[in-house]
């Protein structure tokens, strides 16, 4: 949504600031009741704000049925401009804020289990050497346009192979079969062959996990992995932890839980993907202070890391 030099004659299209807040709210919600709490409003309010930009432009955003709202054609197309004015603002803001405080702001799109089981407890070595800088996180789980999405950089796993951006090489996984002290313990896997009878933990983007590893060690994979299904490896440690089952799990990501005994390995039968992790950069951020910073010594760490696995 940009109206360069136009700008002042096309001011009276704009609608305010809170109105445009209570429409994304009420479109990601689906809902003006649950808009108006995010937003302390009132749900009156969050409806009358609406309104005003559906009489603005002169037609409907929403489709009101009972309690619940769906956008109409015209409210999708209008909702993705709108988030993308409002991401520019914050941007601005954030840009403005680090400028007086003599502060840069870093914004990083990461995985959530990467980030907390390996990043965050090495981030107060990064501060203690860059004081100035602070770093926005949010959860990205597949590529994505930055273009569309304005973030500094990105942790990735995969190949590199993202478009517009330079892959910079971090580690690779060695991921090994574990379990707690006390699952062990109760099924006694002896052998190789005996898990393949047990249950086995599974993450629903990796399904072939179980089978690579079974291959890798001569082995047929069993014909139906029994055992849960979770989304993230966080899930996964979790539950292998509790009991629920054996779990392939990069080591990477489980050091405090094998340190503390919380897990096990049960075989040191390593396999390592060819896939790896990689900080991404967007070439327009590209030898940015901040970023460049942050690059230096993430690459740094993963080294240190992956040489003492």
């Amino acid at each position: 949504m940009s109206f360069g030099n136009d700008l002042p004659s096309k001011r009276g299209l704009i609608p305010s600031l809170g109105a445009l807040l209570a429409f994304e709210a009420a479109a990601r919600h689906e809902s003006f009741t649950r808009a108006a709490a995010e937003l302390n409003l009132t749900q009156g309010a969050v409806s009358r704000q609406i309104r005003q930009i559906e009489d603005q432009l002169g037609l409907a955003l929403f489709v009101r049925v009972r309690q619940r709202v769906t956008l109409t054609d015209a409210g999708r197309l209008y909702l993705g401009d709108v988030r993308r004015a409002l991401v520019d603002l914050g941007e601005a803001t954030h840009r403005v804020m680090a400028l007086a405080g003599r502060g840069r702001i870093l914004n990083l799109a990461t995985l959530p289990t990467f980030a907390t089981r390996w990043l965050v407890p090495r981030l107060p070595d990064f501060f203690a050497r860059h004081p100035d800088i602070s770093i926005n996180f949010s959860t990205r789980l597949s590529p994505f346009d930055f273009a569309a999405d304005p973030f500094d950089a990105a942790i990735h796993y995969g190949r590199a192979d993202w478009a517009g951006a330079t892959a910079h090489h971090l580690m690779r996984e060695v991921i090994v079969p574990v379990a707690s002290p006390v699952w062990r313990a109760a099924h006694a896997p002896d052998r190789l062959e005996d898990l393949a009878r047990l249950p086995l933990l599974q993450q629903s983007t990796r399904p072939a996990a179980w089978p690579a590893w079974f291959a890798a060690q001569g082995l047929d994979a069993p014909e139906t992995v029994r055992g849960m299904v979770f989304e993230q490896f966080a899930m996964i440690a979790q539950a292998a932890a509790s009991g629920l089952g054996a779990a392939l799990l990069p080591r990477l990501l489980i050091e405090d839980d094998l340190a503390t005994g919380r897990l096990e390995v049960l075989f040191d039968r390593a396999i390592v993907p060819d896939e790896a992790y990689w900080i991404v950069i967007p070439d327009a951020k590209a030898g940015q202070p901040a970023v460049e910073a942050f690059r230096r010594w993430i690459v740094g760490a993963a080294g240190h890391s992956e040489g003492g696995s």
